[in-house]
């Protein structure tokens, strides 16, 4: 079959879904693959969306593709709407599970995730529901789950609102609610403390008293320690789920009817308290990742006319003009008008260093501006006072937009996660149907029922699979927090987890590995004539020419001679093979070899046919001058590659990654010369962008993944069918912030060891949590049914649970090493 390829921008095809949905994204790639006539389609992007489409011209025709995309994007788009909110709380990783099946569960909903953070995100029906009253569903689920008296900020919705719901809160922000209880979000873990009090206090009192005191301190124990158990063990059996807190709660009442009140308690306290410091921990992630959001100040100087006004930076419209004193942060994403100082983009970029800042002119757009004119919410000032444009509201500086896509994330499951929640579905049933065949120990074994049924109990504690509910969503939440605050935005468990396994890196050259601005590296005069004459006859010449080397040449030449270079006249293009004018009185011709082949004149010299084989075959661009009959030398010139780009390549390599490659359109000798340089193990030239494409899914098969970095715009099509698209310079860029699974936040390529360091601490981390929760499971069933008591059962069991999730942890200290 004959195949075409159509690639389509589109920035309407996927209005709200694509920006809120990856299973809206890939449903729209299925339904076009579905069609006669075409053989693939894929979907990348969010705003300005590229559809790539593979068909067979035979069958369907590129007008009835681009039509077939607009009618299906537009009929995704009017079908669901999506609804991001953020509750007030973290939640339970069970928790967070049993409400995003309720939110399924709700007429109108078509997809819901909810991330252990409260980052809730919801695909529905309009015509069904509308966000409003999934808020309202939501907070009323949210309270029966332990969240009384919850909030939920809508950070954005891709349907119509009520007037409620379209409303924003920053973090801390709300409507006055107080949470979780008499003693706020400490509620439950001030419970777990008294009851570990009453508990130790009926113990003493059990060694001098009998009877009713003890045991009455072990009720208080057990009614502290086991309230927000019930609470939730109540809500699951309501819902006919069996979750680890139900059993739980079945031990306990075992070991109470076997009149072992104490280890009852304890079972309960220990419980209870691993819940509550787990709670703890989580929120310290989430708190790590709100940090984001309170950078931007909440007020800025507007100017009018002469004077400035203070206003809130949501009433900030395009065009206005703040003022930005000295160490102030910066209120919006913008352009410099006025003034010069050097500003700490850390906070967005992750940059060590100040950038400094310049003035540009005031018809200059943002998104043509260069990096030195414009600046991003939350960036510090430094000691210059500047008045900046405005160029985005607030809510789509690119800031925020990080901060929504870090939410987005954080709902979402990785790979690892899913397996985990299918495990737990098959082991909880399997483990309650052996918990009920060993309370019938005593008929096949000659020991009474009383002992048979502790033994149960003491299994059911031992397999509950606390530790494993929570060892993946802890790293992953850790690893996208850390992320964020370095300066790279990951967009979810699975980018984190499948970087860190990754041996294969494609870069692409120009603009990632290189400058992407050619450089004269090579000035060879030939015999009896000087480099002054042959460097200003090439600018003279190039100097009316518009080609990118030619710019190059007349830089070196404003650089290296002591005046300016003259100018030449009639100056024309000769298409494909260099260039033509007049200068000095004599006609000059610059360009290839081949040029001389086929305008009047001598042949090229030996000696000039000699230097240009040695440069070619080093990289170079060359191109030959001739001024009248005479051969003036040659110039070479190379895309000179990033400060730094070496350095990158050694530690990408001390992390493990096997296999470096970069992909170029440029001649393969030029691509080997600059990969020899970095030290890549490898190069490919000559490719389109489709044969990029092709390689990147060959490449992906052959090592069984592969990252691409790019800068997310021209590389599109090779991100997408990479593992990991990785981009580059995303601050500055909308199409690269929307397209990347990992977006670098600056244009600098030494963030990328930071990425692939920490994806990897998080899949090791990952493992080891793993590996200590299922161990931990598979040493406590045999122990028990060989005789370890519930109380000692209970210490290994929820050990292990706040040990992997004081792991996880360790990643928010992950240090970024140079």
């Amino acid at each position: 079959m004959a195949e075409d390829k159509l690639r389509l921008e589109i920035p309407v095809l996927l209005p709200a879904a694509a920006e809120a949905c990856e299973r809206c994204v890939q449903q729209l790639a299925e339904v076009l693959a579905s069609r006669p006539g075409v053989a693939e389609a894929h979907v990348q992007g969010r705003e300005d969306a590229v559809l790539c489409v593979h068909f067979d011209p035979a069958q369907i025709s590129a007008s009835q593709v681009r039509a077939l995309a607009v009618q299906q994007g537009a009929r995704l788009a009017s079908a669901s709407g999506h609804a991001n909110f953020r509750l007030s709380q973290p939640l339970h990783a069970r928790a967070a599970r049993t409400l995003a099946d309720d939110l399924r569960g709700r007429p109108g909903v078509l997809h819901a995730d909810v991330g252990v953070t409260g980052a809730v995100l919801v695909e529905f029906d309009p015509a069904k529901v509308e966000p409003v009253a999934l808020e309202a569903y939501l907070l009323e689920r949210a309270a029966a789950l332990g969240q009384s008296n919850a909030e939920a900020a809508r950070r954005k919705s891709s349907a119509k609102e009520g007037e409620h719901g379209g409303h924003e809160h920053k973090p801390g922000e709300g409507h006055e609610h107080k949470h979780g209880g008499p003693f706020g979000e400490r509620t439950e873990l001030v419970f777990a403390g008294l009851s570990a009090v009453v508990l130790l206090i009926g113990w003493l009192a059990s060694f001098r008293l009998e009877g009713a005191i003890p045991l009455a301190f072990y009720l208080l124990a057990y009614g502290f320690g086991g309230y927000f158990t019930l609470r939730e063990a109540l809500e699951n059996l309501r819902k006919r789920r069996f979750e680890i807190d139900t059993l739980m709660l079945v031990a306990a009442a075992g070991a109470a009817a076997l009149g072992e009140w104490a280890e009852g308690a304890l079972l309960l306290v220990l419980f209870s308290l691993g819940h509550a410091l787990e709670h703890y921990a989580m929120g310290r992630a989430r708190r790590a990742i709100e940090a984001l959001a309170e950078l931007a100040p909440e007020r800025a100087s507007r100017k009018r006319g002469d004077t400035f006004e203070d206003v809130p930076v949501e009433a900030l419209e395009i065009g206005d003009i703040v003022m930005v004193r000295p160490n102030e942060r910066l209120p919006a994403d913008g352009v410099v008008v006025v003034g010069e100082s050097s500003v700490n983009q850390a906070p967005v970029t992750g940059e060590s260093m100040p950038v400094d800042k310049r003035a540009a002119g005031h018809d200059i757009a943002f998104e043509t501006a260069d990096a030195a004119q414009k600046v991003f919410a939350g960036t510090i000032n430094g000691a210059g006072a500047l008045e900046v444009r405005v160029a985005r509201l607030s809510g789509e500086s690119t800031l925020a937009r990080v901060v929504t896509m870090v939410a987005e994330a954080e709902a979402q499951r990785s790979p690892t996660q899913r397996f985990t929640d299918k495990f737990e579905r098959i082991f909880v049933p399997a483990v309650l149907l052996g918990v009920f065949a060993l309370m019938f120990a005593w008929v096949v074994v000659d020991e009474p029922f009383s002992v048979s049924f502790y033994r149960a109990m003491a299994v059911l504690v031992a397999a509950s699979p606390c530790a494993l509910a929570i060892s993946v969503p802890s790293a992953v939440l850790s690893g996208v927090a850390r992320a964020g605050r370095g300066g790279v935005l990951v967009k979810g468990g699975g980018p984190l987890e499948n970087l860190g396994r990754l041996q294969a890196l494609a870069f692409d050259k120009t603009g990632t590995l290189t400058e992407g601005r050619p450089r004269v590296t090579d000035v060879v005069p030939a015999v009896g004539v000087d480099e002054a004459r042959l460097l200003e006859t090439a600018a003279a010449v190039e100097g009316l020419s518009d080609h990118p080397l030619a710019a190059a040449v007349v830089t070196a030449a404003t650089e290296r001679l002591p005046g300016p270079p003259g100018r030449a006249e009639a100056v024309e293009s000769i298409t494909g093979q260099g260039v033509r004018g007049r200068f000095g009185g004599e006609d000059v011709f610059i360009g290839k070899l081949k040029l001389f082949e086929t305008v009047p004149g001598g042949p090229v010299p030996e000696q000039v046919r000699g230097e240009v084989e040695r440069l070619s075959s080093s990289g170079r661009t060359v191109m030959v001058v001739r001024s009248g009959e005479t051969y003036l030398g040659v110039i070479g010139l190379q895309d000179t590659p990033r400060e730094g780009a070496a350095e990158v390549i050694a530690a990408l390599r001390r992390l493990g990654v096997k296999r470096m490659i970069m992909l170029s359109g440029d001649n393969q000798g030029v691509a080997d010369a600059i990969a020899a340089k970095l030290g890549l193990t490898d190069a490919r030239g000559g490719l389109m962008p489709e044969d990029k494409v092709a390689f990147i899914k060959t490449l992906r098969e052959q090592a069984g993944g592969v990252a691409m970095v790019g800068d997310g715009v021209n590389d599109a099509p090779a991100m997408a069918n990479a593992t990991v698209g990785i981009a580059m310079g995303a601050a500055g860029s909308d199409v690269a912030l929307e397209t990347a699974d990992v977006a670098l936040m600056a244009d600098d390529l030494r963030r990328l060891p930071f990425a692939v360091s920490l994806s990897r601490q998080t899949s090791a981390i990952i493992k080891q949590n793993l590996l200590v929760s299922l161990g931990m499971v598979a040493f406590l069933i045999p122990a028990t049914i060989f005789g370890l008591k519930i109380g000692a059962a209970v210490v290994f069991h929820e050990g292990s649970t706040l040990l992997v999730v004081f792991n996880a942890l360790r990643l928010l200290g992950h240090r970024d090493k140079p």
